[in-house]
């Protein structure tokens, strides 16, 4: 098992997710902003399914690493250095499940956001009916994708850096 590029005693794939996650909120609101005051709907639609692929190619790459290859998180805290106590490992158990909450829903919100976009607005895209429903999932789903990001961080921090 080798360690992960942060210069922790990690999985490559659990550091590419973590740079992942710090990457996809200012992505996201790049794109939020450009569709919101720039206009430009088909830059917008292409920075979407740009990030909902290479999110979904990298959550798939590293829970087959997570799973398979290290059989579960659990192997990859054990080569830290200092090892968690009961209760640290009790409370990293819980940001995990915070966290899961979170990294479940948000792929659900993300591809019925796109998948409805797809489907109801026209090509190229242009504000239309389908605007207003848009608008509350695409919020929603920031929303998700950003506490996703936030607690996974946390979960990292406290599992395999504090």
């Amino acid at each position: 098992m080798a360690d992960g590029f942060l210069g922790f005693k990690t999985s490559f794939m659990l550091d590419a997710v973590v740079c992942a996650l710090v990457a996809v909120v200012p992505a996201l609101l790049y794109s939020i902003y450009i569709v919101k005051y720039k206009h430009k709907f088909r830059k917008h639609k292409t920075m979407q399914l740009v990030l909902g692929i290479v999110l979904l190619v990298t959550v798939v790459s590293f829970e087959i690493d997570l799973q398979v290859v290290h059989g579960g998180w659990e192997n990859i805290v054990a080569k830290r250095d200092v090892p968690l106590t009961p209760e640290e490992f009790s409370f990293v158990h819980s940001l995990l499940w915070v966290h899961l909450v979170f990294a479940i829903t948000t792929p659900i919100l993300w591809t019925v956001t796109i998948i409805y976009a797809l489907k109801r607005f026209p090509k190229p895209p242009l504000p239309g009916d389908h605007s207003p429903l848009h608008k509350k999932l695409a919020w929603a789903s920031t929303i998700d994708i950003t506490l996703t990001s936030i607690t996974g961080l946390l979960f990292y921090y406290f599992a395999f850096v504090a």
